[in-house]
């Protein structure tokens, strides 16, 4: 169980904590945590990563004051460890990298096409729903509000919500705040700035944050893709996009089936460019590069 760090004095007397160094990991201890985050998580963890594991777990250890990862184990494994500690080895484990209109030929394609295509079919009055499914710290899912939100203003009748999911309750909390540098800010095109974004009345900060109008149509919410889950809508547009590329292609193929159950007929699902559907007996026909369109 956590406990409280031994502290001694240090030369120059400032205070240190003992028994807290770099602690190794073996392979023991190593398998039995790869064959968990695997089995909860669907994230691989090869021998080959045993290395980043082991530090990116040390942070977790000195929080926690333990000075081993078999220690670490006993906790995680324990009824407190298993309610208190699993969110945490979540974020320790998922790698989250994302921007604002990333891969753009996928936004070009969805404003003059894909959009176009479901308004068409369903008519004035048409709600377009939309799942941004690993939303990570929020750039997909408000970049998709901007981009809808261009749509709406030029379709009379047209409207849309957005679910925007993570595993990661870290980077969901970022992206509720929906606060961002301004450095992040570069692929936004200017017109959609002036109109979506706001800048932090203190500009030494250097801050933006998503407007209300971008943020009005987006809801959060955490989902782990392992667990059974339930949606309120189907869907008429999945972006999954450089989410998979961790799991193994069995889970993979699983994953992406139950996608489809959730996608409506002549839906749309977006996949990142690293990742593949080749093999997969799979509902969709493809409609441009990582773009599929349910049959």
């Amino acid at each position: 169980m956590p406990r409280q760090p031994v502290k001694t004095a240090a030369p120059g007397g400032q205070p240190k904590t003992e028994g807290l160094g770099l602690a190794r990991m073996d392979n023991r201890i190593f398998e039995r945590l790869s064959e968990f985050i695997k089995a909860e998580l669907g994230i691989k963890m090869p021998s080959s990563k045993k290395t980043l594991l082991e530090a990116r777990l040390q942070k977790r250890l000195r929080e926690l004051c333990m000075e081993s990862h078999e220690e670490y184990c006993s906790y995680l494994f324990s009824p407190q460890g298993m309610d208190e500690e699993l969110v945490n080895l979540v974020d320790v484990v998922t790698t989250n990298t994302t921007d604002f209109f990333r891969e753009p030929k996928h936004f070009g394609l969805l404003l003059d096409h894909v959009l176009p295509t479901l308004f068409d079919r369903g008519g004035s009055g048409k709600r377009v729903h939309v799942w941004s499914a690993g939303c990570s710290s929020g750039e997909e899912p408000y970049t998709l509000s901007m981009v809808l939100s261009e749509y709406a203003r030029v379709s009379p009748g047209f409207s849309f919500n957005i679910l925007a999911t993570d595993i990661s309750t870290q980077v969901l909390r970022m992206a509720v705040r929906a606060v961002y540098p301004e450095s992040k800010i570069g692929p936004v095109p200017l017109e959609y700035r002036k109109r979506y974004l706001l800048r932090s009345k203190d500009r030494s900060r250097r801050l933006v944050r998503i407007g209300p109008e971008a943020r009005a149509n987006v809801r959060f919410r955490r989902l782990n893709f392992m667990e059974d889950f339930s949606l309120e809508h189907q869907l008429d547009i999945i972006f999954c996009r450089n989410v998979v590329i961790y799991f193994d292609r069995p889970t993979q193929e699983r994953l992406f089936t139950r996608f489809c159950r959730k996608l409506a007929p002549g839906g749309f699902l977006f996949i990142g460019h690293s990742e593949s559907l080749t093999g997969m007996n799979l509902p969709l026909e493809p409609v441009a590069p990582t773009v599929y369109r349910r049959t």
